[in-house]
């Protein structure tokens, strides 16, 4: 894929996508992005996006980021009309379930032409059913569990929902990418596989990296498990302190894989520790420390390393917007929303119609170039990059092998 190229072309979408004329409705006064009043052009309507993130919780770092990425989308759009086309109805789940059960209620009933969120697949796969009963186009950034998109994930045969769509990769294809990577770059051959014993999203990673790395020749010395909250992780750590393996492979979220590593490394485990896109958060260096984030990957669906300038822009947008750096889930909802954005543009606000353009839309974006398959899953590659003293200094494309 030609990366440079990619970033180049959604950043030129996300100054154009709004310029679209639509149908016709009354003139209404609403709020510009500045805070000013105005008046919508004759000829010309709004439409209510709801933003369903998890803004406070344990997993508030990636609700936060998402929100982010969605509003500076927004924000770009409305400049590009030259009025608040697009006007945001934002709900925070608090990362929980059943107040996302809530929310989507809520949402269903507000008129809103299409949902951005939640950040996580629990989240996520709470609030689909609810939504597509109500024909609301549904955009995840980053809900990756497997067949999640499914109307039964645990039936790989059931219906796909009709109005919901992810812009990630799923668990299956970014574990098996990792152990293809663990085996042909960092020449592992065996590994231990740490993961939470709850989570639909670590148990996805674990099985797919223990499929992929045994197809391909690796051994699996041990799995082990802890649970979403510890933070007392010396027990396992001294378990497989004394095994024989050349990586530690940790299927979690940020919250307990900075601290694994930290504790890890302050033992003495000098192994390669490589991960998921959960890795993907600055309260990962805040956890582990920055000198412990070395010999240390993990899979992503972007990267700011080697950025080009068109992907440089998008950066500074950013951080002219929030005064720091975009983190992959910002990018992902900054795409998931643009999505949304240009199917509304072509199609305007009726369900059937945008859900169509939705399913045959040909995207170019942050996080890469895409169209969906037959699950409302992106076909995309996944990327693969190495920390050096927490910082991310280099990426490689990586696909499974059959």
């Amino acid at each position: 894929m030609n990366f440079k190229k990619v970033i180049k072309s959604a950043l030129m979408f996300g100054l154009i996508a709004s310029l679209a004329a639509c149908s016709s409705s009354t003139p209404s006064s609403t709020a510009t992005t500045d805070g000013q009043a105005s008046t919508v052009p004759d000829g010309q309507e709004t439409y209510k996006i709801g933003l369903h993130y998890e803004m406070t919780g344990a997993v508030a770092d990636y609700g936060n980021a998402e929100l982010k990425g969605t509003e500076l989308a927004i924000k770009q759009a409305n400049e590009a009309a030259g009025y608040e086309k697009y006007v945001s109805v934002t709900y925070d789940n608090k990362s929980d379930s059943t107040e996302a059960v809530t929310i989507a209620t809520t949402l269903a009933s507000d008129g809103v032409v299409g949902v951005v969120g939640p950040a996580t697949s629990g989240a996520s796969a709470a609030s689909y059913q609810i939504l597509n009963d109500a024909q609301v186009i549904v955009m995840s950034p980053s809900a990756t569990q497997n067949n999640i998109t499914l109307s039964d994930p645990n039936n790989k045969d059931s219906d796909v929902y009709d109005y919901v769509f992810r812009i990630c990769f799923e668990d299956s294809y970014q574990g098996a990418a990792m152990a293809q990577y663990a085996v042909d770059s960092l020449k592992a051959t065996k590994a231990v596989i740490y993961g939470d014993t709850a989570s639909d999203y670590s148990k996805g990673l674990m099985e797919a990296f223990d499929t992929q790395f045994k197809n391909i020749g690796g051994e699996i010395i041990a799995t082990e498990y802890y649970t979403a909250g510890d933070t007392d992780f010396s027990a396992v750590l001294t378990n497989i302190k004394g095994m024989d393996f050349d990586v530690l492979y940790i299927a979690g979220y940020y919250n307990e894989a900075g601290l694994i590593i930290k504790q890890a490394k302050e033992m003495g485990i000098e192994k390669v520790i490589i991960g998921a896109d959960g890795f993907d958060s600055e309260s990962l260096v805040e956890l582990a420390g920055a000198d412990n984030l070395n010999d240390v990957y993990y899979t992503t669906a972007y990267t700011t390393v080697d950025a080009s300038e068109a992907l440089q822009a998008f950066i500074e947008a950013y951080k002219a917007e929030y005064n720091e750096d975009p983190a992959m889930f910002a990018a992902l909802a900054y795409d998931a929303t643009n999505v949304l954005i240009k199917g509304i543009e072509e199609a305007g606000s009726d369900p059937a119609a945008l859900q169509a353009a939705i399913n045959a839309i040909d995207f170019s974006g942050v996080t890469g170039d895409f169209t969906f398959d037959e699950t409302h899953t992106p076909i995309k590659s996944v990327l693969v990059v190495s920390l050096v003293d927490g910082v991310q200094s280099g990426a490689e494309f990586v696909s499974p092998k059959e």
